[in-house]
């Protein structure tokens, strides 16, 4: 007896990696390179998705220049996309024992808003031990499944 064939839909996922200099000039371009790589991906430039996305890589990657800097090393932005799924974000940097927490600041502190606003755009957010040095902080958007079947009503 044989089973009927189902057909599963096919899921491609995309990746892009880079690295970039520890510095306020490596974070701007890795924000700059993850909206032109998600334009590619056909994720528009002003759409939602990319608007959050822009805030996320951006915060990430200010947040790894600035607390997670090792002179000499790096930081690494990698996205995942999964079109109509999911939207993963992963800053990496080289400090494993500076592990951030989202804690509300004091009215008069003049930081530690950045994870807040992070917490309320990601679907969820978490901190990953790095092999063999540093962390990595993980923002994940779920993102609206396309309809199918026709041109969309508003």
């Amino acid at each position: 007896m044989t089973s009927p064939l189902t057909r599963e839909p096919v899921v491609t996922v995309r990746v892009f990696t880079q690295r970039f200099s520890s510095t306020p000039r490596g974070a701007r371009l890795a924000r700059r390179l993850a909206l032109h790589q998600l334009d590619r991906w056909r994720v528009p430039y002003g759409s939602d998705t990319s608007d959050v996305a822009a805030l996320l890589v951006a915060e990430l990657a200010a947040n790894a220049v600035t607390h997670g800097r090792v002179p000499g090393r790096d930081f690494e932005l990698a996205l995942a996309y999964t079109p109509g799924l999911l939207l993963r974000i992963d800053v990496s940097d080289a400090r494993g024992e500076r592990r951030p927490a989202a804690v509300a600041p004091g009215p008069l502190d003049e930081g530690g808003r950045g994870l807040l606003l992070v917490g309320a755009l990601a679907s969820r957010w978490a901190v990953l031990d790095r092999v063999p040095v540093g962390k990595t902080v993980r923002a994940e958007l779920d993102l609206p499944r396309a309809r199918s079947g026709g041109p969309s009503v508003p």
